[in-house]
């Protein structure tokens, strides 16, 4: 099959859209060089990273946790977005109604130019005061840089979400209401093992609508109408170029 077959059904498909909606999930950050949470590359200091995304390990040992968290930051700044990542942001300008949802806390989107998304997880380069909740940018990756810049507490936490924590109310709620009014997603990069992310595809297929599965892992358990089996910065530019051409 040529490249054109496989990429066809997809661009009408976004022709037909008019609330399309995107997921990405860690396999688009993967070829960026960022290592995946769960894979064998996540573990730091012989640390599972699933002991150390918790509020129980933070609660115990902050500064493991913290130390951690600044190795990852180091790891992402050295990285760069990918073509996958730069044809999404192509896409929202051809498709201002397109809404872009992420389960990745590195960025990169941002870093390539998308102004706005959804991040499901939080963002790693932010932290919360446990002071005053104020959100406020963290850059830098050294302990001694942990103050909330709002009210000098040291009492500052990664603003991501961990595990057995629920995701804010007012970013799932406006998530939920995008997934509830979309004619078509498209999965980018994901398992669809996590939930509540792994049901999206499922609330858009229970509609009638189109579920667009971009991913080179087999695994992948997405239902779908459109499998494309290539990575994301192979599979969205020529995606993109050729949506782009017959608009």
């Amino acid at each position: 099959m040529s490249d054109n077959e496989v990429l066809t059904p997809a661009i009408r498909a976004l022709l037909k859209s008019k609330n399309p909606m995107i997921l990405t999930g860690a396999g688009i950050s993967a070829e960026s060089g960022i290592p995946t949470f769960r894979g064998k590359d996540g573990y730091w200091r012989n640390h599972d990273p699933l002991t150390l995304a918790t509020p129980e390990a933070f609660a115990k040992d902050s500064r493991t946790v913290w130390e951690w968290y600044n190795y990852r930051k180091e790891i992402i700044t050295s990285k760069q977005p990918n073509a996958g990542h730069f044809a999404i942001v192509k896409l929202k300008e051809l498709l201002p109604d397109l809404t872009v949802i992420t389960q990745n806390v590195d960025g990169l989107h941002q870093r390539a130019g998308l102004i706005e998304l959804y991040e499901m997880h939080g963002n790693i380069f932010k932290m919360k005061c446990l002071s005053c909740n104020t959100i406020s940018i963290n850059s830098e990756t050294t302990l001694e840089s942990l103050f909330c810049p709002e009210c000098g507490s040291n009492r500052v936490r990664p603003n991501v979400v961990w595990f057995g924590e629920s995701i804010p109310g007012e970013i799932i709620n406006s998530i939920l209401d995008t997934v509830r009014n979309a004619d078509l997603i498209m999965t980018i990069g994901t398992s669809g093992t996590v939930y509540p992310a792994a049901g999206f595809a499922i609330e858009v297929r229970r509609r009638e609508g189109v579920v667009i599965d971009i991913n080179p892992d087999a695994n992948s358990a997405f239902s779908n109408d459109i499998l494309i089996r290539e990575p994301a910065g192979l599979a969205l530019p020529r995606l993109v170029e050729q949506f782009s051409a017959l608009r």
